[in-house]
């Protein structure tokens, strides 16, 4: 598929427009709700990963397939992190397993 300016116009726009949808949408959320949205948002990211797969499959040199491995590498990483603060948040409802007479001796009582 040829690029033209056309084609960069239009993904400059869409890009802007999501950009612009995104703030609004952030901006919106109470602060207290900003780590379990980046948690799910980082986890949802995925799609990332497909779509740098594709990019990856599709790619015919050599630049090209490095952008997809990068694309690849950054969206794995995103994932993985949303896994892990998901795991710290849920970590934080667990109740506590220590006994009450170890949390006297922690001084946590």
């Amino acid at each position: 598929m040829p690029v033209t300016s056309m084609t960069f116009i239009i993904a400059l726009y869409i890009f802007m427009l999501a950009a612009f949808t995104g703030y609004v949408v952030i901006s919106r959320v109470p602060s207290i709700l900003h780590t379990p949205l980046m948690s799910g948002s980082n986890f949802i990211h995925g799609i990332v990963v497909v779509g740098a797969l594709s990019v990856l499959l599709s790619a015919t040199n050599i630049p090209e397939q490095a952008i997809g491995f990068i694309g690849v590498m950054f969206g794995a990483g995103n994932v993985m992190g949303g896994y892990v603060v998901t795991d710290r948040m849920l970590a934080m409802f667990k109740p506590s397993t220590q006994k009450p007479e170890q949390k006297a001796q922690d001084g946590k009582a």
